[in-house]
């Protein structure tokens, strides 16, 4: 049958003489443990243990006290950013709580703008909001002014240019209405000369209606 190793329940031993067996064995296993991974990964390592009796045990494959200093620079360097992080930190808090407190007042003072939350003011702060109001006030009545100043003066340009325009097209239509009416006579004249032409020939070939023809031709003359 196989057999089946059982897991070593980890805690403290109550025998001393078995304590100080497992410490001897378990403190040379660690030892060759970091002399394993200090070979094998070119590490440096610094073991310092003490027994129950307060015996001092350590190993180290380079110098100790080497390896303590790079410990305690490198502690102090991290121990300077974090108190610099904290630092940091703390301004941020205090800046973020300084900006919270300026957006309450600056809403609470939006809200008695309105006339909300004015209940609580005295005499002279609500003579300080009425001055507030009051010089936002004109400050929105002139912009208002000067933005009325700017839309009439622009209304009044495109006036100006459309009476410009109005103009112009007037000036077109009569030009028109002139060429349509040198039209008209010329279309006249050249019906009545068509006319004297068709009246004279019929009187030439028909000398016994010269009379009549000649009436005609005047009556069609004046006309």
């Amino acid at each position: 049958m196989r057999m089946v190793r059982q897991k070593t329940q980890i805690r403290k031993i109550e025998s001393l003489a078995a304590r100080q067996v497992t410490f001897s064995k378990r403190r040379k296993g660690l030892f060759k443990k970091a002399q394993e991974l200090s070979t094998l990964c070119d590490v440096d390592i610094a073991l310092i243990v003490f027994s129950a009796t307060g015996k001092l045990f350590h190993y180290c494959p380079s110098s100790m006290s080497e390896v303590l200093e790079r410990h305690g620079r490198l502690q102090s360097q991290n121990v300077g950013e974090v108190q610099q992080l904290s630092h940091e930190m703390e301004i941020v808090r205090r800046r973020a709580v300084m900006l919270s407190q300026e957006l309450e007042e600056k809403s609470c003072e939006l809200r008695q703008m309105k006339g909300e939350d004015i209940q609580g003011l005295d005499l002279k702060e609500l003579s300080k909001l009425e001055d507030i109001i009051a010089s936002g006030l004109a400050a929105v009545v002139k912009t208002k002014g000067e933005r009325m100043l700017n839309e009439i003066s622009t209304l009044k340009k495109k006036e100006a240019q459309l009476l410009e325009e109005k103009a112009y097209l007037k000036q077109q239509l009569a030009r028109m209405d002139t060429c349509v009416g040198q039209r008209g006579i010329q279309d006249q004249c050249s019906q009545h000369c068509s006319l004297e032409l068709t009246i004279s020939d019929m009187s030439s070939e028909d000398p016994a209606h010269n009379y009549n023809v000649s009436s005609l031709y005047t009556c069609l003359k004046l006309g």
